[in-house]
């Protein structure tokens, strides 16, 4: 199987087996997804989810929270991962929203990277919910998974997974590509046990096959 068949196989199965996959984490507007990438990462979207209601509560727009101190900020978010970095970084991060972009989030990636706690990865993922914009932001989960599968070769880093996945992908539909990747290795290529029993890409899936030879 060629490598454009490969692709093409991958996003066949996941139309079928997931056609509206998209972003678990809960918000309301770009600000409120912003923080949220922000704080998921090396944290689950669930406890996320749990943590940002009275966050978001007290602190509704980036101005709020931009004159807010650390020790107001740092108990709304102490479990999540890395609390004492996450809540400096949220704080510079809607400051540098307030006095350089009047309080919006900015569409374009580059101004995106720019922000506090914003890494490539982060600013992929606004630009992509938020403004439709086509990207591949590469998690853990996608890291994984593209490799695995055999969508990339061996690769030592997110941008090289990156650049790979978007040469092969049809522009249109990197951002939902995105969501199959992360979904497929949170809930069946899981990390340490994967569920190949149930994965509906086992009989392409380089990883698998691998696992069958060596048995």
């Amino acid at each position: 199987m060629t490598r454009k068949e490969l692709y093409q196989y991958v996003i066949q199965y996941f139309e079928k087996a997931m056609p509206d996959a998209q972003t678990e984490l809960h918000y309301r507007s770009p600000y409120e997804l912003l923080v949220s990438v922000i704080l998921s990462a090396q944290c689950t979207d669930k406890r996320v989810n749990m943590t940002t209601p009275a966050l978001f509560s007290v602190y509704p727009t980036p101005v709020e929270l931009s004159k807010a101190s650390f020790d107001e900020v740092f108990p709304y978010i102490k479990s999540i991962s890395y609390p004492n970095s996450k809540t400096r970084h949220l704080i510079a991060m809607t400051q540098m929203l307030v006095d350089d972009f009047a309080g919006e989030v900015p569409e374009a990636r580059e101004d995106l990277e720019k922000l506090p706690g914003v890494g490539r990865k982060t600013a992929n993922v606004v630009a992509s919910v938020v403004f439709g914009e086509n990207t591949m932001p590469v998690d853990t989960h996608v890291f994984r998974v593209a490799q695995r599968i055999g969508l990339v070769t061996v690769s030592k880093t997110p941008r090289q997974v990156e650049d790979q996945l978007v040469k092969n992908t049809p522009s249109e539909i990197l951002g939902k590509f995105h969501h199959w990747l992360i979904l497929h290795g949170r809930y069946v290529c899981v990390a340490r046990s994967p569920k190949c029993e149930i994965c509906g890409l086992r009989d392409v899936c380089k990883y698998y096959k691998k696992d069958q030879k060596a048995e």
